[in-house]
């Protein structure tokens, strides 16, 4: 009777606590944002925590306080500035139409004197008038949304901040491995996450220099504007920043600049498409060597299920399912020991060689 009632008791508060962690996650899904950069944000500041607090002997609300700073003054602020760009150019969009109506009737005029097609017809406006007030609404949501999340990125960061080592050693002995492999879990979420969270932003703003060069010498129209979509463009899979320099190049190619409109062609796709290569090669052996596939379909599910910061976990989401998969394969299918999971095959034949030796 009493094991009864303990399988009662085990199980029913397991289902209490994952109908209680299933309620409390689909409220706090508007504010996924603001944990997901928090947690990223700590993994970064992470050691220059524990060298405050355990080298230099800081308080750790002291500690805490000036990487709030170092966060605010390397993270936000630089974020914040590309956002309000991005959102003053809607802006002027929403509140003059004719800022975009005006060059729309050039390329319907183009359009339509070489293919015959009118793209003005009555649909296609009112089209464009009903969502112009869409936008507007859009964008003021947006604002809205990205001011709360920072705020709850910040308070949540100074508390993973202040709860460090202990946070990290609960989380830890909570994961379903023997204190070795928790460990080796711990470390690799962490060098997923410096990977992407470093990686990826750094990728994107060379491509994005790389382009703008590139803008600024065929002679795009807004080419510094341009040249930040083309870094936000990087971190959406096999398309990319052909996204943005391919339509750029149609444009100045329908108002009349053929030759520099091909040039960008040519520019963006033998240049600027290989700089993606190039820097990933180079990051690889830097940082985590996270298979391009990986990346690539971590960033599509990672984009859907957490928005924006989707790009950093999705990646880990699923490297760390490919990592659960192979510990699950070489345990309990290999019956690999413990203390063998994580040490390369290469290196197990050359101590057999060296024993036998």
């Amino acid at each position: 009777m009493r094991t009864f009632r303990e399988q009662y008791w085990r199980y029913s508060l397991f289902v209490l606590i994952l109908g209680l962690g299933i309620a409390i996650f689909v409220e706090l899904t508007p504010f996924l944002g603001g944990l997901l950069g928090a947690a990223t944000i700590y993994v970064l500041l992470r050691r220059q925590m524990h060298y405050f607090t355990e080298c230099r002997k800081w308080r750790r609300s002291l500690a805490a306080s000036l990487l709030m700073v170092e966060a605010v003054l390397c993270f936000l602020v630089p974020i914040s500035l590309i956002v309000w760009m991005i959102v003053s150019q809607v802006q002027d969009v929403t509140l003059k139409p004719e800022s975009i109506i005006t060059p729309l009737k050039h390329i319907a005029a183009l359009m339509h004197e070489k293919t015959g097609y009118d793209l003005l017809q009555e649909n296609n406006i009112s089209s464009l008038i009903a969502v112009i007030p869409k936008l507007g609404q859009w964008v003021l949501a947006g604002i809205v949304d990205f001011g709360i999340n920072i705020i709850v990125l910040l308070f949540v960061l100074y508390f993973m901040l202040i709860g460090g080592r202990k946070m990290e050693e609960y989380c830890r002995q909570l994961l379903p491995f023997d204190r070795e492999v928790g460990s080796r879990v711990m470390r690799e979420v962490h060098m997923i996450v410096r990977s992407n969270a470093i990686g990826i932003p750094l990728l994107a703003v060379v491509q994005g220099i790389v382009a703008l060069v590139g803008y600024l010498i065929f002679g795009a129209p807004g080419a510094v504007f341009w040249g930040v979509m083309t870094c936000f463009a990087t971190i959406i899979p096999i398309f990319g920043t052909a996204l943005v320099w391919l339509p750029l190049a149609g444009y100045m190619a329908l108002t009349g600049d053929l030759g520099p409109a091909i040039g960008l062609v040519l520019y963006g796709a033998l240049i600027v498409t290989h700089v993606d290569n190039v820097v990933r090669f180079v990051m690889q052996k830097k940082m985590a060597d996270t298979h391009p596939l990986v990346t690539i379909f971590g960033v599509f599910v990672g984009l859907s299920l957490f928005g924006f910061m989707g790009v950093i976990f999705g990646p880990l989401m699923l490297e760390m399912f490919v990592f659960c998969v192979n510990i699950f394969k070489k345990k309990y299918l290999d019956g690999t020991p413990y203390q063998r999971l994580f040490v390369p095959e290469s290196d197990i034949v050359e101590k057999g060689v060296r024993h036998l030796r």
